[in-house]
């Protein structure tokens, strides 16, 4: 197999050190809250530039990996996720932390996300044309279907107060109509102001809706923002592996969403995140209380979110679209180098693809060791960090954050504006997760609706274009079962439950 041939060329001493190092810079990057994926490939790209084909795209794609993972530190131990591809880990992560059990939480992260991350290149490895396939298979109806399937999350969140999560989407799903509309063209809700004609940027509104609170809770909170450091326990790795085989369906199930929506373009980790995360929700039994530090969160986020990084360059690779911004990156990397895109990919540059690929999965593997000793000593820095040190150095990197993606002093505006909006609307009750969630979907959800109902009247049946493919119908299907089955088990569990009245509790023996 040309793979074997070309894995062992990795195993130079050169190659081991780009990876090792790639790994380790986009951990790091990744575990500062704000930074993402994106901005740790954008900054590091430069390195790139004398370096050969194989070495600049196994040091790039190292980096991915590692932030993608990275982001789970900020995620669990601070409630701000270092990147989109995290949010939904602070779901659980948090929880968890604030109980102390960070350091459990972060060792079941490691452990999904090597997984997710190795499943994740085998399939990239093995089926990248027939994955590519799926990706063409993909029209407006699926694009709004899947967008609305993300969405049903919303329900997941909010289990407290439907109502208010529900409000909360809308919200989001109003702020990503302001800019310019992604079908017509047309300027909308930009009150004249230049800095509104792109919308509102993703990544500034993630960091000030998810972030910003965070830090004026830190501030106005008194006593430790974690459990005491006295309680905390942090040598996790045996709990961490069972609890990993415990819930190793729910690993599977994960790092299969992941592969499979990381191949779609313009998905990529944060929505694959959310959908498992759902799903994860969906099939747990009632006794699991997701939003409340179910580790099976925690596994769902991170299982997906790293699967995506080695899927979703399927498209980038044999197709030549960019899924998601990192993908660019490296797309960009490729262009530099030579390395020409499309089918014959890995034919004609054979040796450049498969060391690649070898390097990712050798890097993913020592994520394991590397991720579990960097978790250990990350939180307990983190639980003994008082806040006085904590609060400004968290606030001092949403705003590098905010900034560095466009290097626009609008998006630390945008950025501020939304994270004291959130923060006033959480002294409401009002989650602002749906708010993040709404902002990310809504356009995929708006162009895909607006395409299909255009294509579905031109051809006479707008109702039957909606449901006119498999795929369509599975996703519906989908959204209905995340809908009403959480609703079945939770009245199918009580009505099992049959509360022994007092006066027979008193006369029993």
């Amino acid at each position: 197999m040309d793979f074997l041939n070309f894995a062992f060329d990795t195993f130079t001493l050169s190659n081991i050190a780009i990876a090792m190092i790639g790994m380790l810079l986009g951990i790091v990057i990744g575990a500062l809250p704000g930074l993402s994926s994106t901005f740790a490939l954008a900054v590091l790209l430069p390195l790139t530039f004398t370096m050969d084909a194989t070495s600049a795209l196994l040091f790039l794609g190292t980096v991915y990996m590692g932030s993608t993972y990275g982001g789970c530190f900020a995620a669990i131990l601070v409630n701000t996720p270092g990147t989109p591809q995290s949010i939904t880990t602070t779901f659980d992560g948090y929880p968890m932390a604030k109980r102390g059990d960070g350091g459990f939480a972060l060792s079941i992260a490691c452990f999904s996300s090597v997984i997710g991350g190795i499943l994740g290149i085998i399939a990239f490895l093995f089926l990248a044309p027939q994955l590519a396939k799926i990706a063409l298979l993909f029209r407006p109806p699926e694009y709004f279907w899947l967008a609305i399937l993300g969405l049903t999350i919303i329900a997941s969140l909010s289990e407290g107060n439907m109502i208010k999560g529900l409000i909360a989407g809308f919200i989001g799903l109003l702020l990503s109509q302001i800019g310019v509309s992604v079908v017509s063209g047309d300027a909308r809700f930009t009150f004249e102001q230049t800095a509104l004609i792109g919308g509102i940027p993703f990544i500034p509104a993630t960091i000030g809706l998810l972030c910003l609170p965070v830090v004026i809770d830190l501030l106005s909170e008194p006593g430790h923002h974690l459990a005491s450091p006295l309680r905390a326990r942090n040598g996790q790795f045996g709990r961490a592996a069972r609890e990993i085989w415990n819930q190793k369906s729910n690993v599977v199930r994960s790092s299969i969403i992941g592969t499979v929506i990381g191949v779609i373009p313009a998905a990529g980790g944060a929505v694959a995140s959310l959908v498992s995360y759902s799903e994860a929700s969906r099939a747990a039994p009632p006794e699991r209380k997701f939003g409340q530090g179910e580790p099976g969160g925690v596994i769902a986020s991170e299982a997906a979110n790293n699967a995506t990084v080695g899927s979703g360059l399927v498209p980038t690779f044999v197709l030549g679209i960019p899924g998601t911004p990192p993908d660019a990156v490296i797309l960009a990397a490729m262009l530099v180098h030579g390395v020409q895109i499309g089918p014959k990919l890995f034919t004609e540059h054979g040796d450049v693809v498969y060391t690649f690929i070898a390097g990712m999965l050798f890097a993913t593997v020592m994520m394991l060791p590397v991720g579990l000793v960097l978790g250990r000593y990350i939180y307990l820095l983190v639980m003994k960090t008082p806040k006085t040190i904590l609060a400004p150095t968290v606030a001092l990197m949403t705003l590098i954050g905010a900034f560095a993606i466009q290097n626009s002093y609008h998006d630390v505006v945008i950025m501020l504006v939304l994270g004291f909006f959130g923060w006033g609307l959480t002294r409401f009750g009002f989650p602002v997760a749906p708010i993040v969630l709404g902002l990310l979907l809504g356009p995929i959800a708006e162009q895909g609706f607006a395409q299909s109902v255009m294509i579905g009247s031109a051809k006479g049946d707008v109702i039957g274009y909606f449901f006119n493919s498999t795929i369509s119908i599975l996703l519906v299907a989908s959204i209905l079962a995340a809908v009403v089955l959480p609703t079945l088990l939770r009245a199918i569990s009580h009505r099992r439950y049959v509360p022994i009245p007092e006066t027979q509790r008193a006369n029993k023996p």
